[in-house]
């Protein structure tokens, strides 16, 4: 024997969201699933229009439902809405609040016999949980590719030669103040074209350090001479680091070049000026021995002397990056990052130099100067003098300025040896 089946059970049933509307936008029934996730009872839905039992969540919302019903009213095919956004008011039952929740909607046309729109059939699919995931993905990869520019941008601003190898100790990237200094190109410098820019009488030695830094995974440095894209060589300071993995394993080399030719010229002056004038003193031997103490002295500061690099980001100069060189400087080396130029050095803010720092991100003109003094405290807290050598950069971000970058090195013992020797 034949059921005769319940549709309108049949309908309430249906494991979806669905809203069966008059052609004029008045709710005629809805699914359980629909009653339940809009939180209404369906006897305060039907015979109503949509937009009285459902308020829509802003004018947008109801322009976008309202061209929907249009769309299928004038095609009589079924529409799907871009993505709403229709928060629920949970009753205070259920704890009150909102929740966010987000909707895809494709509206279905049901026609009669004579193909004339009877109802439009509503189908709400909540997506919030997709919605949310895929958001959370899109803000993950902004703060990854900003990770990845701004550590592109330091790079590529701080004033020394960048460059990294491959476990296999082959250079795979060098940072533009390289190629600009080398006038080659990326192409010809990874791998081993690096090497074609060395002065030959530095390869061997250069390459044999490289060789055992590697063997022994330990820190590299080495001095040779590079060749200037005007054809000059000029001595070079190289230092490098392996990064490890948590067994121990190299995954790759990261390491810097400072330009010390001056320093090492300075050195060379220094140590011909003492030799002439312990060969012409009448002294004795002793004075003799002490001076040449002084000279190594003196050549071991030059050469081990670190170039000290920090940035400093905005109009209060709050440090960003400073390497290990330039923590030197701070007493207890304490850390400065997110900490004001004036905060970290406090004695120099009546010395000219935040005032200094000042006109720089003003005017956005270059400063420099040799041998300037300043007056420090050191980590036990004494003061101390001191001597440098320095250039502030300022650079700009979206067209507006946006913080300094410095370079310097202490020529300290050099002034008083010079001042020395001047008394003398």
């Amino acid at each position: 024997m034949a059921t005769s089946l319940d549709y309108r059970t049949l309908f309430h049933q249906l494991p979806d969201n669905y809203l069966l509307l008059a052609p004029d936008g008045t709710i005629l029934d809805n699914s359980d699933a629909h009653v339940q996730v809009s939180l209404l009872p369906r006897a305060q839905a039907v015979g109503r229009n949509i937009f009285a039992a459902y308020p829509p969540a802003n004018p947008q919302s109801q322009h976008d439902l309202d061209a929907s019903h249009e769309e299928v009213r004038r095609t009589r095919q079924p529409h799907t809405m871009p993505l709403l956004r229709y928060d629920l008011e949970r009753p205070a039952a259920l704890g009150g609040g909102t929740e966010e929740r987000y909707w895809q909607i494709t509206h279905y046309p049901l026609l009669d016999d004579q193909g004339e729109l009877q109802f439009i059939l509503q189908q709400s699919q909540d997506v919030t949980a997709a919605t949310l995931v895929a958001r959370r993905g899109e803000a993950t990869q902004r703060a990854l590719d900003e990770a990845n520019e701004r550590t592109r941008f330091i790079l590529e601003i701080v004033p020394v030669m960048v460059w990294t190898t491959g476990i296999d100790g082959l250079a795979d990237s060098f940072n533009a103040r390289w190629l600009t200094y080398t006038g080659r190109s990326l192409a010809d410098t990874v791998g081993a074209g690096w090497a074609a820019d060395l002065h030959p009488d530095d390869l061997p030695r250069t390459v044999a350090l490289w060789e055992a830094a590697r063997r022994h995974n330990q820190p590299y440095q080495a001095e040779y001479r590079i060749r200037r894209h005007d054809g000059q060589y000029r001595w070079h300071l190289a230092q490098g680091v392996p990064r490890l993995n948590a067994q121990g394993d190299v995954l790759m080399w990261v390491g810097c070049n400072v330009d010390i030719d001056n320093q090492r010229k300075m050195v060379d002056e220094l140590q011909h000026s003492i030799e002439q004038q312990a060969a012409l003193s009448d002294q004795a031997y002793g004075n003799l021995q002490l001076a040449q103490q002084q000279r190594q002295t003196l050549l071991d500061l030059f050469m081990r002397a670190p170039a000290m690099i920090s940035i400093v980001r905005g109009p209060e100069h709050r440090y960003e990056f400073a390497n290990a060189q330039f923590m030197q400087l701070v007493p207890g080396q304490a850390p400065v990052v997110g900490r004001t130029v004036a905060e970290v050095f406090p004695e120099v803010v009546g010395q000219g130099i935040t005032a200094l720092l000042d006109q720089v991100y003003q005017s956005g003109e270059p400063a420099s100067g040799s041998e300037l003094r300043i007056e420090l405290v050191d980590a036990q807290g004494q003061a101390r003098e001191g001597y440098f050598n320095f250039a502030y950069q300022r650079f700009d971000e979206n067209g507006q300025p946006a913080g300094i970058t410095a370079y310097a090195y202490e020529v300290t013992e050099l002034v008083q040896l010079r001042q020395a020797l001047a008394a003398r």
